[in-house]
């Protein structure tokens, strides 16, 4: 199992405060930490308020600021946990996704979900579908997306999302392929859309346990399509309030041990604390090590 960091950028409040500048500097501060001290990967949400309540507060984006960070790096992996697919049009977010790999020199990885946060959809004026249209989007989204980043001009014509002979020059550098992670826990449409496009499921704040009863129904997803189980990477999104999670020590390192023991590929979360406390990786580094689990 790997270990990948959220860097700070404002959404959760640790910014509150903070001049924009000032905030920008130490996000590049976190994002090099985490790679010199040998982590697996670094990320960023993509959301536009903050949260739980909107607040006039900065929260940077997620694309302009991860190629700025995929130029203050050199080995780390990249993505954003996870893109809202309401957010943009799939066959740009297709093209943005070939852009940023090159400039990141192949490391780029494209995280996809739904969305949720419906204070961002309205404010922005996207709307707010119910569910069911959302995840509707969401699958043709990802048609859209695996066609484009696949050789060859892309064609598609779905209900929420259509191409027509589309070049996307650059894919990007990565063979055969941008991988795909689609985010969410939602065992009947999400888990069935991770089986058919994706190479990485990652689930959403779910502990251990959650994950261990649940293994079962995603490899159930995978094989009602003829698609191997072990070819589909489980992840998790461990939540930042959770105390096992932010406080170092045994708990933490317990953790890290049980979900490395059911198979999980990485887990991915961010440390508010990481914002102003430079022991904060450090620390998550050495439980992992302790835990017997590489970071990266």
């Amino acid at each position: 199992m790997r270990i990948g960091v959220i860097v700070p950028q404002g959404w959760t409040g640790e910014y509150d405060g903070w001049e924009p500048a000032r905030a920008w500097a130490r996000t590049v501060e976190v994002a090099r930490s985490a790679e010199r001290l040998g982590f697996e990967s670094i990320w960023l949400f993509d959301h536009l308020h903050t949260v739980p309540e909107p607040k006039d507060e900065l929260t940077f984006e997620s694309f302009v600021a991860l190629s700025a960070l995929a130029r203050e790096t050199s080995r780390v992996r990249l993505g954003q946990i996870v893109i809202c697919n309401g957010f943009r049009n799939p066959a740009l977010t297709a093209k943005m996704a070939g852009t940023l790999d090159v400039v990141s020199g192949g490391r780029y990885e494209l995280g996809i979900g739904a969305g949720w946060k419906e204070d961002e959809w309205l404010a922005y004026g996207y709307g707010f579908p119910p569910t069911r249209e959302r995840l509707a989007a969401l699958a043709d989204g990802l048609e859209v997306i695996s066609r484009m980043l696949a050789p060859g001009r892309a064609s598609y014509e779905g209900r929420y999302a259509r191409v027509a002979g589309a070049i996307n020059l650059p894919r990007g550098l990565q063979e055969p392929r941008i991988p795909i992670m689609v985010g969410g826990n939602g065992p009947n449409v999400t888990w069935r859309l991770a089986a058919r496009f994706a190479d990485e499921l990652n689930l959403d704040g779910m502990r251990p346990a959650e994950v261990e009863a649940v293994l079962p129904v995603i490899r159930s997803r995978c094989e009602e399509i003829g698609r191997d189980p072990a070819s589909l990477a489980v992840s998790v999104h461990v939540w930042w309030g959770r105390r096992d999670w932010r406080t170092p020590g045994q708990d933490r390192r317990e953790l890290l041990r049980a979900y490395a023991g059911l198979g999980v590929r990485r887990v991915i979360g961010l440390l508010q604390a990481s914002a102003t406390d430079d022991r904060a990786l450090e620390a998550l580094a050495e439980d992992a090590a302790a835990a017997g689990v590489a970071i990266g």
